[in-house]
């Protein structure tokens, strides 16, 4: 039953991925999501380069991507500071359940959010 009730406690926890086009804005959204305890934590990978399909165009960028740690709990409320904040018109927001972690860091994670 412990093993049960941590898979259920760790399963409510979400990375969520999100590509900016720039460090800055990044770190705009990364600060506001930390500052209004949306998120725990958020890491900034400050230069990627993406290549997608946009209005019927192969587009290239160089992007910075954020993974943000929170909860099923705080996503909606998270998606939209992000969407408020984003400068793009459809930014990627992804979310994937985390069903395993170090219970210290899910514990963190968690007393960090709620």
């Amino acid at each position: 039953m412990k093993n049960e009730t941590m898979i259920n406690e760790q399963s409510n926890y979400q990375l969520v991925l999100c590509t900016c086009p720039n460090e800055a804005s990044a770190m705009n959204i990364a600060e506001n999501l930390v500052a209004q305890r949306l998120a725990a934590c958020v890491n900034v990978l400050p230069s990627l380069y993406s290549v997608y399909h946009w209005q019927d165009n192969v587009e290239s960028a160089q992007e910075s991507m954020i993974f943000i740690k929170t909860s099923q709990k705080q996503y909606a409320s998270l998606e939209k500071v992000i969407t408020s904040l984003h400068p793009y018109e459809v930014p990627e927001i992804i979310s994937v359940n985390i069903d395993n972690g170090l219970p210290e860091y899910l514990k963190w994670l968690g007393n960090s959010i709620n």
